[in-house]
């Protein structure tokens, strides 16, 4: 049996996915609508946490950031109501010491640990096409390796904590380049060219991925329903800084696009879509008549 823990924009697709494929999933979520909502799908909805958990042999989270993951786990009862032998599989984004301690602390009660963040977006959940990075022991993995299947395509990336690492790194990624299309809209607009026609024109070349698919399309339809709120990419990338600056590294453009988020962020649109910093740089670059 599966609990799954937090059921927002990322989970609740993930568990009909999980439904779907023929699992019993039992349900928990903060705001209890959210996790009410999937009990046509065929969940099981509790009432608390560790109510949801306690008969469970695998246990998803999925939640907001470290300190949400941490309250859960150890403040509200779910490492305690967990059986020795489960598996607690940690989809949140969060600090890779953050995994390692919960990890060690779980290990204490006999419950194994998986850190495994997932990148794709809504769009990724509701198809099962997630890519799923998995850090911890290798058996762990090979044991989880067909439960997965069907949000996506899991890759063991590496010992605890490694799936945080290369969640962080995909952050990198995302981020910089959302920035470098909303620029490159921006500049084409100012030079007299037609963003539509100029992202067609790019489709094919090596300016090909799925950001300038997806979120290129969003900055076109100026529909910026968060999928992935600029406050968590944010997040993410304070998490990167403090990565990078405790192993000495200079990251020159994850700071220049941190410091974008941080000002988008700060000036109140942090529920607003990562694809919306376009609205940043339109601000930042107001169109001359």
């Amino acid at each position: 049996m599966i609990a799954f823990l937090g059921t927002g924009l990322m989970g609740a697709p993930m568990v009909r996915r999980l439904l779907a494929a023929g699992h019993d999933v039992t349900v928990w979520n903060r705001t209890v609508v959210k996790a009410e909502a999937l009990a046509a799908d065929g969940a099981l909805v509790a009432s608390s946490p560790a109510e949801a958990v306690r008969d469970a042999t695998t246990v998803f989270t999925m939640l907001s950031d470290g300190p949400a993951v941490e309250k859960l786990l150890f403040s509200e009862g779910v490492a305690d109501a967990m059986t020795a032998g489960a598996i607690l599989i940690d989809c949140s984004s969060i600090p890779p010491e953050a995994a390692r301690d919960h990890a060690a602390r779980l290990a204490e009660r006999g419950v194994l640990h998986v850190d495994c963040p997932v990148s794709g977006g809504v769009p990724g959940a509701r198809e099962g096409s997630l890519a799923l990075m998995a850090g911890g022991e290798d058996v762990v993995i090979d044991r989880i390796a067909s439960l997965m299947a069907p949000l996506g395509r899991l890759t063991h990336v590496g010992p605890c904590g490694a799936g945080q690492v290369c969640k962080l790194a995909n952050q990198q990624i995302v981020a910089i380049t959302i920035g470098a299309v909303a620029e490159a809209m921006v500049l084409v607009t100012a030079g007299g060219a037609d963003r539509s026609r100029f992202r067609d024109a790019i489709r094919g070349g090596f300016a090909e991925s799925r950001i300038l698919d997806l979120h290129g399309g969003r900055m076109l339809a100026r529909d910026f329903a968060p999928g992935g709120p600029s406050k968590l990419q944010l997040k993410d990338l304070d998490t990167v800084a403090a990565l990078a600056d405790a192993e000495g590294l200079i990251l020159p453009l994850t700071e220049a696009v941190r410091a974008e988020f941080r000002d988008f962020v700060e000036s109140g649109h942090g529920d607003i879509d990562h694809s919306g910093i376009l609205l940043h740089l339109e601000a930042t670059n107001p169109r001359k008549p």
